[in-house]
């Protein structure tokens, strides 16, 4: 690896909640992060908090479908950083009513809002992680686990996620890239919500150290759905990214 450039990890919906705990997360185990988001506004916003953090560059792009994502997935190709990473953090804000109150097409949006951008992702990020090995992480929603009342879309859209990562596990392993979820098992706390939430509740930068510890080697090769620890979350992950591989410049964490 003399001579390598540090490799750099990928986070797609970085200026999101959530997203933005795994940037943070990221930077905190000094990791290169590259943040991927739709709205340039946003990114630069992004930039402001972390304006003392060197290793973050933000590009404006999108993977909302095949177009988008083959798109970025060449200009990431061309960047000097090999990249050894990604975690998706995707989706769209949660609406209420009742899906039986609704017309069949609602759920059809919330499929191409929210699943197909990961699928899209994937198709043509995975390969640009087959020469370090890298890899994958998509970060599953609470909605997942149970029928969440006033949610409904949110739950099938996010259980369709939950399958979409083992079928991605599966097709992923002949490009030697491990594809995990990360299952946020609670709302996450955020400014919008806080004073209604909840002691067991995992804070953005929380489950970012969860995301981390997955790429670090969290869990057995064979493990697909991970759910969130707070032993992990309340602490940075061991050791620190260095100009190798992100999977073997960090402590293994024990499964």
């Amino acid at each position: 690896m003399s001579g390598m450039l540090q490799p750099e990890v990928l986070v797609l919906g970085g200026t999101g909640t959530v997203g933005g705990g795994v940037i943070a997360a990221l930077l905190e185990a000094g990791s290169r992060v590259l943040a991927v988001g739709r709205s340039a506004e946003r990114l630069k916003a992004l930039r402001g908090r972390f304006a003392d953090a060197p290793g973050l560059e933000t590009l404006v792009g999108s993977v909302a479908d095949d177009a988008g994502a083959e798109a970025l997935a060449a200009r990431i190709a061309e960047r000097e950083h090999p990249l050894s990473a990604v975690v998706a953090s995707l989706g769209s804000p949660l609406t209420s009513g009742r899906m039986i109150d609704r017309p069949a097409s609602q759920l059809l949006r919330r499929l191409q809002r929210d699943l197909l951008p990961h699928l899209a992702a994937a198709r043509h990020l995975l390969p640009l992680l087959a020469d370090l090995g890298g890899r994958y992480v998509l970060v599953g929603s609470p909605c997942a686990l149970r029928p969440w009342a006033g949610h409904g879309e949110a739950s099938v859209t996010g259980s369709a996620t939950r399958m979409l990562a083992q079928v991605l596990h599966e097709e992923a392993q002949p490009l030697g890239v491990r594809v995990q979820l990360l299952q946020v098992e609670e709302p996450v706390c955020d400014p919008s919500n806080k004073r209604q939430a909840c002691a067991e509740w995992f804070s953005p930068l929380a489950v970012g150290r969860c995301a981390v510890s997955l790429l670090a080697g969290r869990g057995q090769p064979g493990q697909v759905i991970v759910s969130t620890d707070k032993k992990l979350a309340s602490q940075p992950v061991a050791g620190k990214l260095a100009g190798i591989p992100l999977p073997l410049s960090l402590h293994e964490v024990s499964p």
